[in-house]
């Protein structure tokens, strides 16, 4: 089965490239030019290819990597084929470059999946392909690869820097961190959680030693007070130590410098934020949290609820009612102080998170409290799945997905693609028809997803103007 595997692999990927050419060329054909933020993107890009790269639109927001990567790879193939004229940096051809970018990102998928799960021997070749095959198809990174937005690309950069981490060839990933740091800033935040991955990676190692060694048989769950005491202490232990702390600067020294670079940036750009500043305001909006475990909870359905999860967790709140009553009284005090509301999300009914706002927290003034109850067993369920991990590496990534959403003033699904792709390839593999129905679960969704796209349009009252449905 081994020797079939490039061949198996090679199929789908060249299955799902022809499928995903199918649907690009229908997205292209009825909506030629530029859509919702592409106003922006296709311009500016269009401009690198002109080579006049001093000129910049001030209402984009994110480093122009995409627009750099685009003119590099369209110039010389335009070069080589003789393609000249309106065809070259069209619109169609820079959103070509995001369908590029998907094929790789199934690629890099299936990667991390072997790499991750390498020690699972249980697992097989078919099983794999399928569960890469699945996160492709998310439905947030999928459709958003047929238009000219920086998340393909920058997913992209994003899953080979976590790939070249964990292969160990860290000043390779720091380079592609870089690279995804041109495509949106704040994918700072996951070059830092790499970092943090390797840190925690040497912590684990270090704390079966010294557990070992003081005779102790266990776990590094964080199952009690007694366990927090401990952990907390030996952390403490650890980073006073010169020759640790030395160890772990000499490790991880190609993200640091990457880390000292973004804090240059932000120094002298006065923020993380370039170009248009005032619809990007940073907030403590905590509740950001809750509606991204909320939203990893629908997509990952199949592998986070089961009755059988469900009667644990009740029982756990039976077990331990005081500490759930702590946290329903931390959420409910988070919400009614932290709650933002970004005037985008009110007022642009393009988007799904308008009618998610306006059919869910717009019904009365009470719901945003009433959701509390399953905001908790959300957070209970990613957390017990996450289990497998060590405390050191949940540590890193509950503290970069804080970083990364929190700040976060507008709610805004594609903010969550990147943090729901790292808890989903790092959850135990799931069972074959677990894979499946997820995969029957998003292509429904990407099917419905693009036909709303294509033959749902509506206008605005005293405009001609021809909009449509999407993420």
């Amino acid at each position: 089965m081994e020797r079939l595997e490039p061949l198996l692999f090679s199929a789908f990927l060249s299955s799902n490239f022809l499928i995903s050419s199918v649907v690009f060329s229908a997205i292209s054909r009825v909506q030629r030019a530029p859509y919702m933020d592409e106003i922006f993107h296709v311009p500016q890009a269009q401009r690198y290819c002109d080579g006049r790269f001093s000129e910049w639109d001030p209402m984009i927001t994110t480093l122009p990597g995409l627009y750099l990567v685009s003119t590099g790879i369209i110039k010389p193939v335009s070069w080589l084929m003789g393609w000249t004229g309106s065809v070259v940096c069209s619109t169609g051809m820079l959103r070509f470059i995001n369908l590029l970018f998907n094929t790789g990102n199934l690629y890099l998928l299936y990667l991390l999946l072997c790499k991750i799960h390498q020690k699972d021997k249980a697992t097989c070749t078919f099983w794999r392909i399928m569960s890469a095959l699945t996160l492709a198809s998310f439905p947030l990174l999928y459709f958003f690869s047929f238009l000219y937005y920086t998340d393909a690309g920058s997913t992209f950069f994003i899953l080979f820097t976590y790939l070249m981490c964990l292969y160990g060839s860290h000043s390779i990933a720091a380079c592609l961190g870089f690279c995804a740091f041109m495509f949106r800033q704040t994918n700072i935040v996951w070059i830092i959680f790499c970092a943090g991955s390797v840190v925690a990676q040497k912590l684990t190692e270090a704390w079966k030693i010294d557990s070992l060694k003081k005779r102790d048989e266990k776990t590094v769950i964080l199952n009690s007070t007694v366990e927090i005491k401990k952990i907390a202490r030996f952390l403490l232990e650890y980073v006073l130590s010169f020759n640790n702390l030395k160890a772990l600067i000499f490790l991880t020294w190609p993200y640091i410098i990457l880390v000292v670079g973004f804090l240059l940036f932000v120094s002298l750009n006065g923020g993380i934020v370039i170009g248009d500043r005032t619809n990007h305001e940073i907030s403590l909006n905590f509740p950001q949290l809750f509606y991204f475990f909320s939203f990893t909870l629908v997509f990952s359905v199949p592998h986070l609820l089961s009755p059988h999860k469900i009667i644990t967790f009740l029982s756990s709140v039976k077990k331990q009612p005081l500490f759930y009553l702590f946290l329903v009284v931390v959420s409910l005090l988070l919400i009614w102080k932290f709650t933002y509301i970004h005037k985008f999300l009110l007022a642009d009914n393009r988007h799904y998170t308008f009618y998610v706002w306006k059919n869910i927290f717009q019904r009365h003034e009470l719901i945003k409290y009433m959701l509390v109850p399953g905001y908790i067993f959300a957070v209970w369920t990613f957390i017990e799945t996450l289990k497998s991990k060590s405390i050191f590496w949940n540590l890193a990534f509950f503290i970069c997905l804080a970083a990364a959403t929190v700040p976060q003033k507008l709610l805004e699904f594609r903010y969550f693609i990147v943090p729901y792709l790292i808890f989903r390839l790092n959850i135990p593999m799931p069972l074959g028809f677990k894979i499946l129905a997820e995969l029957a679960m998003y292509s429904i969704l990407n099917v419905l997803t693009v036909y709303l796209f294509l033959y749902k349009t509506f206008q605005w009252p005293g405009s001609e103007e021809v909009h449509r449905f999407m993420w």
